[in-house]
């Protein structure tokens, strides 16, 4: 089949990402091979695109002083599309930003970045209901009673580093949803899809956590070499999350989006 080189590339990935997310949320399990096939497609679309398809130019590296600094976002977002399927649009972090640890609930999404380089650290809850009797002791005088009901057990399956010559991070509803997104020396932007869109009347709104433990912390020293070089690419220490408000240092701005226009 003939390779189309007069759709923009945002719009081919728009087009299939809204294909690959109805086919998963029709399908009985999304693990059929037609769902598998449209995911890779999506994931090599991805994969392609960069900051010039999307007219987007990196952004000076310096960090922002003075008065002003104070006042601008560390995090601003280009809205390019919404759909009942999906969301899709590029955040652009200053040097030294960070998206707090947050989470997708029941979403699924992928984060490609355009430019600049990201650390992606990445959690999973381990139970479906909120942890209340069983707390971190040295945390309990530290904690009002009404947090004490918003602590979750997780664990901490990666931290991983992605720059544009990286495929896209991928999460799913039950796999590394909790995340958070901090720059690596200096800006950079990424093309961020969810699926379905963030809707705080169906249960899919935005909460914030904070890392009060580590449990494996200490136990490290006595772990064989094999075992620390197989952390490396994978970490599994279980950890303490509290559920926070959005942290006062942390808003996003908004901006224009400049790339091609996409359409449905």
């Amino acid at each position: 089949m003939p390779r189309d080189n007069k759709t923009p590339l945002i719009q081919k990935i728009a087009k299939q990402a809204y294909v690959t997310f109805k086919c998963l949320q029709s399908s009985a399990n999304g693990e059929n091979k037609l769902v598998a096939d449209q995911h890779n497609e999506l994931i090599s679309l991805m994969t392609a695109v960069r900051a010039a398809d999307l007219k987007i130019a990196p952004r000076k590296t310096k960090r922002s002083s003075g008065a002003a600094g104070l006042h601008n976002p560390p995090v601003t977002y280009m809205h390019i599309c919404e759909t009942e399927v999906f969301s899709m649009g590029v955040f652009l972090l200053r040097t030294g930003a960070s998206i707090p640890l947050h989470d997708h609930p029941g979403m699924n999404g992928m984060l490609k970045v355009l430019y600049g380089k990201v650390s992606v650290r990445c959690f999973d809850k381990l139970e479906d209901t909120l942890t209340v009797s069983t707390v971190p002791p040295d945390f309990e005088p530290a904690l009002a009673p009404s947090q004490m009901a918003s602590q979750w057990r997780s664990v901490l399956r990666s931290v991983v580093e992605y720059s544009e010559n990286s495929g896209p991070c991928l999460l799913t509803p039950l796999r590394d949803n909790l995340h958070q997104i901090d720059t690596v020396e200096g800006p950079a932007a990424f093309l961020d899809i969810l699926a379905p869109p963030y809707n705080p009347d169906d249960g899919r709104d935005c909460h914030y956590y904070k890392v009060l433990q580590t449990v494996a912390e200490g136990e490290t020293d006595e772990k064989s070499n094999e075992e620390k070089q197989g952390e490396e690419k994978e970490k599994e220490d279980v950890a303490w999350l509290l559920e926070i408000p959005q942290p006062e240092d942390f808003w996003c701005g908004g901006e224009p989006y400049p790339g091609p226009a996409v359409s449905f």
